[in-house]
């Protein structure tokens, strides 16, 4: 049987070049039992992609993290990602002799070094074969700092093993060694200092982390006049103004219309407090600074905003679990809860969204003052939702439940607010007394013997 034609080769590699790793794998599983010429070629193709993806990896290392946006949204360095396979392409065709040293359970280190240098001078003198020109903004300075990076790259690799270490608790040595490094990317570079730490700060998952890393580089950059003087400043701007940007998003939600949006609210929440924590732990800003006073507005703002949430979150309970007056004896009336309300529905959903808010806010709330207020209405919620569940409950064994099924549906309804809370014992309380309540010697003995 005849095998893969030159333009099925041509056309399979570009489709194989443009899969991302999980499909690639997919498609490997795929071939691999396939019979016949054509399969197996295919199978080479497949193997020589991947083996090239790893060396990749490993040579690129330091600077992969940088051809994609942040997770978080925080400015960041960064270059187009179809940038990496051109760059990877390129530079990797200058060395093809050295490229099976890449390979193994240890690749060469001094390899993938020399294939970043050579990256590096393609850069400058090939701009348009790794980034071609299409008019898009910023291209020219985005090859500057590409071709920067990667002058830079060696330094990078010798630092990410260290990087946990820095990001905890370093001894002196290990202090020591991040101040050598940063004083030999200047060597290399007037700005090798920042270049890296832009390197570095790709690296990091939670952009605030990178303020450990400020603070260990030199002994007077804790305080604020020395380092917002300092081409480093730039990290701390960038943070301060993700929480401006998370800080008017909070203000701006409206429980009322923007309900699915809660899960977004409590992830800015917590964003916010985990940046202002670590600032107050690293940095001693000056309250009449610019760096001062938009912490202290972001921190009012949004502190008003989550109180505001947390009364919000009180009254979607009452809306949510309503009482109504009920007549007892002659003209004596007492409050017993509503079984024909909706259990279900925008009112339903807005209660369980903001206790979810509530439940979840336990950190950022003591970052911003609300602590207090929140365990309150914790305390107050429990209290009413299992004096709630014990009405219903009453209700159904003395016969005054129209619907059995329905108040069992809202019984699990308060005990799903109460898990929401985080009061968990009270919730599993409540739903043990409904499983009693809705066995044979339950509500349905009680409800044949008010009857």
């Amino acid at each position: 049987m005849s095998g893969l034609t030159v333009a099925h080769k041509v056309a399979l590699a570009a489709m194989l070049e443009r899969c991302p790793d999980a499909m690639l794998r997919t498609v490997g599983s795929a071939v691999a039992p396939l019979p016949g010429g054509r399969a197996a070629e295919l199978r080479v193709m497949l193997e020589d992609e991947q083996r090239d993806r790893a060396r990749r990896q490993f040579v690129m290392a330091p600077l992969v993290p940088m051809f994609r946006a942040r997770a978080d949204g925080v400015q960041a360095l960064t270059f187009p990602p179809a940038v990496l396979a051109r760059l990877w392409k390129a530079a990797s065709a200058r060395e093809p002799e050295l490229l099976p040293r890449l390979d193994g359970s240890e690749p060469s280190v001094m390899v993938a070094d020399r294939i970043c240098l050579a990256a590096a001078a393609i850069v400058r003198d090939k701009p348009d074969l790794v980034w071609p020109d299409g008019g898009e903004p910023g291209r020219l300075t985005g090859l500057e700092d590409l071709a920067a990076c990667l002058d830079l790259s060696h330094m990078a690799r010798r630092a990410l093993p260290s990087l946990e270490v820095w990001l905890k608790r370093p001894d002196g040595d290990q202090i020591a060694e991040l101040r050598l490094l940063l004083k030999d990317c200047a060597g290399i570079r007037p700005d090798g200092s920042q270049r890296v730490l832009e390197i570095l700060f790709s690296h990091l998952e939670d952009a605030v982390l990178i303020l450990r890393i400020l603070t260990q580089s030199s002994c007077a950059v804790e305080q604020e006049d020395f380092l917002s003087a300092s081409e480093l400043s730039g990290f701390v701007d960038r943070l301060i103004a993700g929480v401006d940007l998370r800080a008017a998003r909070i203000a701006a939600f409206k429980p009322a219309a923007d309900m699915a949006r809660v899960k977004d609210v409590i992830a800015d929440l917590t964003w916010c407090a985990n940046v202002l924590a670590e600032l107050d732990v690293t940095l001693t800003l000056n309250p009449q600074s610019v760096w001062g006073k938009s912490v202290r507005d972001g921190r009012v703002l949004i502190a008003g905003r989550l109180s505001g949430l947390l009364r919000a979150a009180d009254k979607a309970v009452d809306q949510a679990l309503p009482w109504e007056r009920v007549q007892t004896t002659g003209r004596m009336t007492r409050n017993a809860p509503q079984l024909d309300a909706p259990i279900d529905g925008d009112t339903v959903l807005a209660a369980r969204s903001l206790l979810r808010l509530v439940g979840s806010a336990r950190g950022p709330a003591s970052t911003f003052g609300c602590e207090a207020d929140r365990k309150a209405l914790v305390e107050a919620l429990t209290a009413r939702l299992t004096d709630y569940s014990e009405q219903v409950l009453r209700m159904i064994h003395d016969g005054e439940a129209p619907d059995e099924a329905r108040a069992m549906k809202i019984m699990a309804f308060a005990a799903q607010c109460l898990d929401l809370i985080a009061a968990t014992d009270a919730a599993r309380t409540v739903r043990r007394r409904a499983a009693v309540a809705a066995g044979p010697s339950g509500a349905g003995g009680a409800s044949s013997r008010a009857a």
